[in-house]
């Protein structure tokens, strides 16, 4: 055992030293017209072999260090105590919901344009996530191609207003509408697979988005993109200095104060901050009603939930549906949040961001999501000195939450129902 132990550690530690020094360091300079590569500092080899060392030592003696750290029950204040009662722990997490919303009722009155600006994007991705956990956290269907109805919302904006004269109001329920049809229309083919082959078909239905809006540059604008995409307007007035739609009014003549960019940035907050609480309640009052509770069966046992009646056709079709109506949602936020789209902003790495936020937050937990959506996407703002590393950081904190707590930061747990005996 010693032997093999050492062996691995070895191991290890050679792939760490492999992997590292290619990405920390090796830099790209510019030498003249060409391009050279630049070595790595001393105090950049001496922490890659120090972190070798560390994984080395750890591979060596992991079994001892992992039955000592189950023996210390004290890493974790939380552990040995009895869970919450289903209906006290339904009312906290209904008051916790009801105080972050009044937090963030007043959060753009009394911090910078920047926090509120962060802060539309945490609730967009707030939207996005929860779409997602009906699909992943409820239903149980693995979706690595989430970004597409995302982009399908987005981009119905962008088209409508360009060609048609769509404003943001008109074009909401389109987008949002469209992109749950392409939803149902992906969840035909997928009706048979599961697991794996589900992702991979999927994760081919995302990037067949992406690619198309980047050929299809006659309609899309190809890698270019689409600018000019108009703000929201509140009854026909507009935010900003000057009026461009004829027919409306400017924001500030309207009310006689003087101008200022931050009302267009707390009005987007504002509806962002409403469409995240409206797609959380509707999800909220879904998963009570039947179709909740035959998401759940679909992700337990699909057989058993066949065998009980339940149409596996109108169940996952359902759950991509609903899932890819809030992405669309999402994604006409989003355009006239950044008044410019393109085809990067929808990659993979987003759809694979939206799904680190429903496991991180606990699958089906409304409450966890939310919370890991504002803490993956605040942490890393926070952090700037370190971006260079994001993702490596990322992929650590996922590795460290699913070895100290798989199941999430909130797991979700069902509401009994008792029926009453009958005499």
């Amino acid at each position: 055992m010693a032997t093999h132990n050492l062996k691995h550690a070895l191991f290890c530690a050679i792939v760490t030293v492999v992997i590292a020094y290619p990405i920390l360091g090796l830099n790209l300079v510019a030498q003249g017209t060409e391009i050279g590569i630049e070595g790595a500092t001393p105090t950049t080899v001496i922490s890659i072999f120090l972190a070798a060392g560390i994984v080395f030592f750890f591979q060596l003696f992991r079994d001892s260090i992992m039955g000592n750290l189950g023996k210390l029950p004290k890493l974790n204040p939380l552990s040995g105590r009895e869970p919450m009662p289903a209906e006290k722990r339904a009312k906290v997490e209904a008051w916790v919901l009801t105080g972050i919303i009044v937090l963030a009722l007043f959060w753009p009155f009394v911090v910078s344009r920047g926090a509120v600006d962060l802060a539309t994007l945490v609730l967009i991705y707030i939207m996005l996530a929860l779409g997602l956990n009906v699909v992943v956290g409820l239903a149980g269907l693995l979706d690595l191609g989430y970004v597409a109805f995302y982009a399908v919302g987005a981009y119905t904006f962008a088209l409508l207003y360009h060609y048609f004269g769509f404003t943001f109001w008109m074009a909401l329920p389109v987008g949002a509408l469209l992109a749950a049809t392409f939803g149902m229309v992906l969840g035909f083919p997928v009706l048979r697979l599961r697991g794996d082959y589900l992702a991979i078909v999927t994760l081919g239905f995302g990037e067949i988005i992406r690619i198309l809006l980047n050929n299809w540059t006659a309609v899309t604008g190809g890698p270019n993109g689409i600018g000019g995409i108009p703000d929201p307007t509140l009854f026909g007035m507009e935010f900003g200095r000057r009026v461009k739609e004829e027919g409306n009014t400017s924001f500030h003549e309207t009310f006689g104060i003087a101008y200022s960019g931050e009302h267009k940035v707390i009005f987007l907050y504002l509806i962002a901050l409403v469409l995240a609480v409206i797609t959380a309640l509707v999800i909220r009052r879904l998963m009570r009603m039947p179709v909740g509770r035959a998401w759940e069966a679909l992700r337990e046992d699909e057989i058993a939930a066949r065998s009980l009646g339940l149409s596996r056709t109108a169940v996952k079709l359902s759950a991509f549906t609903i899932g890819a109506f809030f992405a669309g949602f999402a994604g006409t936020v989003f355009a006239s949040k950044q008044g410019f789209i393109s085809p990067e902003s929808f990659v993979f790495l987003e759809s694979a961001i939206i799904l680190a936020i429903v496991v991180l937050g606990g699958m089906g937990s409304q409450i966890g999501v939310i919370l890991a959506a504002i803490a993956v996407t605040i942490l890393p703002e926070l952090a700037r000195e370190f971006s260079d590393f994001r993702m490596l950081v990322f992929g650590a904190a996922m590795v460290l939450m699913m070895v100290w707590r798989p199941q999430g930061l909130m797991p979700m747990r069902r509401i009994p129902i008792a029926l009453k005996r009958q005499e």
